[in-house]
């Protein structure tokens, strides 16, 4: 029995071993590194910077593309947590944040060009409700994304005096992460308006214009401009002088129209300093040549609209991301489970400082949450050396992370294993002459394996869901393109799709697991 146990287990990690083989050589860890100009940029936030039919696009990213063709730059559209972009940029991962930045009240912490769009925030209420003004939000639930520009404009340094009235008037101002999620509590009544910037508004009512109708007062008025790390003007100045050509010969009004922004163009000549007090570059267009802009009548309709998909081809598009969530799961159970027995063997040391060690070392990776011990793998080699790691470096930060923290609880569990079996075991071992490496491999590890079974199948259940946590690394795994598709499609269908392939996968690994637990189960 001992035996069939064995070849079992040598089986599932040669499997494990040639099924991942093969997923790196498809990863994008292995992808070589060139010089690029790498923009870094929230894939949720049409019409600026989106996923459509599998490309990242929008109108920042149609600038960014023609100042790196003027430039003769690579593009990288790099899709980053929007919460981790200062440590983004400031550990050189991304060259700039390029995806309607709001400039005003952040004056001194980037290097900004000249602001190129005109933005407001608006409110967006029910069609058909009692909410027809601002000053009608008294008493109701106010919702707004997290870390954005309508939280400032509310309750900012900068926020207005009549904005702060409207805040303190509110029932509840509530924060989401994503404005799909702010649009499903509207429509189901659990909030009663939502405050955004004007284009992603826009973008959202072109498919929900039924149902939904903007205020027609604004909270606030900002401006859009790209911003560098602190420091950075020699690149900024490149960008700021290509944005100047394109307008002087047509290009930047030509990819306004295309996406339906004309109306919210400021670049202008006119500014001559930055928000530093630096003086902008000056433009030589004597070697430019106008293009032929639009006319009124070819641009009508422009602009970006969703674009609806049908439920087959929003699966073909997540389809792509399971071979990221996939490699997350088998590189995790192969580094952490044999991690987990080491630091199990630590555990139950003799010696009380190994012993003190590991305890220190679970309840750490216990107590504190997976995503910050991502953020931790990360970013440490930055700030705590200096570090700047390459792109590749995020796929690898996140099967570190993973592993670390599963390797915690895995070995928990072999202990309760091991300290489950009778001690008559052991006396029964040495009896017949068995030493201290032989009870171990012959005796207790498999009824160890055997014993833990039921708990190690619910953490490798509970592994599949996780995966999903690596887009705090921005790490594209499949619930993150979920999330990228379910903005620009304006709809939570592809989450639900999404939930659909995590419960074929976990339904996968779970009959795998009994199949594995009826093999173990040799006394019946």
């Amino acid at each position: 029995m001992h035996k069939s146990g064995k070849l079992l287990w040598i089986f599932l990690l040669c499997f494990l071993l040639c099924t991942t083989g093969g997923i790196l050589a498809h990863s994008p860890v292995l992808a070589e590194e060139k010089t690029q100009f790498i923009v870094g940029f929230d894939a949720e936030f049409p019409p600026y910077g989106y996923l459509e039919n599998g490309e990242y696009v929008g109108f920042d990213l149609s600038l960014a593309e023609e100042v790196c063709k003027r430039n003769g730059w690579t593009l990288v559209k790099r899709p980053i947590s929007w919460e981790s972009k200062d440590s983004e940029l400031a550990s050189g991962a991304i060259s700039c944040i390029w995806n309607g930045f709001t400039m005003n009240g952040r004056e001194d912490k980037y290097t900004w060009t000249t602001p190129y769009i005109d933005n407001s925030q608006v409110v967006i209420v029910k069609k058909g409700g009692d909410i027809k003004s601002l000053a009608d939000l008294k008493g109701k639930i106010l919702v707004v994304q997290t870390d954005s520009s309508a939280l400032a404009a509310l309750t900012g340094e900068d926020a207005t005096s009549e904005n702060k009235k409207i805040a303190a008037s509110l029932k509840d101002l509530q924060q989401v992460g994503d404005y799909n999620s702010a649009f499903m509590n509207l429509e189901s009544g659990m909030v009663d308006a939502i405050a955004m910037d004007y284009g992603v508004a826009a973008y959202q009512l072109s498919g929900k214009d039924d149902v939904f109708t903007l205020l027609p007062e604004r909270l606030s008025t900002e401006k859009y401009a790209v911003g560098f790390k602190s420091g950075n003007t020699e690149l900024r100045d490149q960008v700021q002088v290509s944005l100047l050509e394109m307008l002087y010969d047509g290009t930047f009004e030509n990819i306004a129209k295309e996406w339906g922004l004309s109306d919210s163009i400021c670049l202008s000549f006119d500014d001559t300093t930055y928000a530093d007090g630096m003086k902008v570059p000056s433009v030589d267009t004597g070697k430019l040549t106008k293009v032929a802009t639009e006319t009124e009548e070819a641009s009508k309709g422009a602009g970006a609209k969703v674009q609806k998909m049908t439920i087959p081809e929003i699966a073909r598009q997540l389809a792509t991301g399971i071979l990221a969530t996939l490699a997350i799961f088998l590189l995790t159970i192969l580094f952490s489970m044999p991690l987990g027995l080491l630091i199990c063997a630590i555990r139950m040391s003799r010696f009380r400082i190994l012993q003190a060690i590991a305890r220190i070392y679970i309840s750490i990776l216990r107590g504190t949450p997976l995503m910050l011990q991502l953020l931790v793998v990360f970013f440490a080699p930055y700030y705590a050396f200096g570090i700047n790691t390459p792109y590749s470096y995020r796929f690898i930060a996140v099967i570190i992370g993973f592993s670390l923290n599963y390797a915690a609880y895995f070995a928990e569990i072999y202990r309760s294993g091991f300290q489950g079996i009778p001690i008559g075991q052991r006396e029964a071992a040495m009896t017949m002459g068995y030493n201290r490496r032989q009870t171990f491999i012959h005796i207790l590890f498999p009824q160890m394996v055997k014993r833990v079974m039921p708990p190690v199948t619910n953490e490798i259940i509970t592994l599949v869901k996780d995966t999903s946590l690596a887009f705090a690394l921005a790490y594209t795994e499949m619930f993150t393109l979920a999330k990228q598709i379910a903005a620009s499609q304006a709809s939570l269908l592809p989450l639900f799709i999404a939930g659909i392939f995590y419960y074929v996968f976990n339904f996968i690994v779970a009959y795998l697991m009994e199949f594995i637990e009826k093999k173990l189960d040799y006394y019946r």
